[in-house]
């Protein structure tokens, strides 16, 4: 189940959303590296000639399953790996929200960390025309 709180827009720039309520999800736990692989091991993920493979997609369903668990995902130098929530509009009120008018649906946020940081990857990163 994702955990979501409403969140009341601030913004008066925006006017069409000032004053509205938004669906924001709520991250219960930041997972690093050495509990995803704690988690993993939890599902008899083996370490044998070409597991590398079995790994990484057991890695990818362990990083769905704990996101949908209202759990962000850190690995390390890659990204933080979290739910978020696609909002049709905002609610003028709490009594007024429900999560079939106001929701549309989930995306799954990845924010930049380390030495794939926002910052770094701008330096790194050569951009052509296509």
């Amino acid at each position: 189940m994702i955990l979501i709180k409403l969140v009341k827009n601030k913004n008066k720039t925006i006017k069409e959303a000032y004053g509205k309520y938004y669906a924001r999800p709520v991250v219960t736990e930041t997972i690093g590296i050495d509990e995803l692989a704690e988690h993993m091991a939890s599902h008899n993920t083996p370490f044998s000639k070409g597991a590398i493979k079995g790994l990484l997609t057991d890695m990818v369903s362990c990083v769905k399953e704990l996101v949908l668990q209202n759990k962000a995902v850190k690995i390390d130098n890659l990204a933080i790996f979290s739910i978020g929530i696609i909002n049709k509009m905002g609610a003028a009120s709490i009594k007024e929200w429900s999560l079939a008018k106001f929701v549309e649906g989930y995306r799954l946020r990845a924010r930049a960390t380390g030495k794939l940081s926002n910052t770094q990857l701008s330096l790194d990163a050569n951009a052509k025309n296509a």
